[in-house]
């Protein structure tokens, strides 16, 4: 039974890290660009976009497409650098053990 209390302990102080580590990532940014820097995305931890801010000089409207691409290209990269940062975060938690449904 010693031994029993002893892996509760464990288990709600890793609920209590894994509480925290939400809250940090909800609060750390990622900033990704696509077309030179024409288009650029942030997002945070909790992989939510929280800005896109597009040149006006990339702003064609014979050239839609062109400008769509680079939204989905500057999108895309901010995720990933937010998946990274989050995978990064939880390794150091879990000590590089991959626990199925964290995060």
């Amino acid at each position: 039974m010693k031994g029993m209390g002893k892996m509760l302990k464990q288990a709600q102080k890793f609920q209590s890290n894994m509480a925290k580590l939400q809250e940090e990532m909800a609060e750390k940014m990622v900033e990704a660009t696509a077309g030179g820097g024409m288009v650029k995305v942030v997002a945070n931890g909790k992989h939510q976009i929280l800005s896109i801010q597009i040149e006006k000089e990339v702003v064609d409207p014979e050239d839609v497409e062109m400008l769509q691409d680079l939204i989905i290209a500057a999108v895309n990269e901010a995720l990933e650098q937010s998946q990274e940062m989050v995978s990064a975060e939880m390794n150091k938690l879990t000590g590089g053990l991959n626990i199925p449904g964290l995060m």
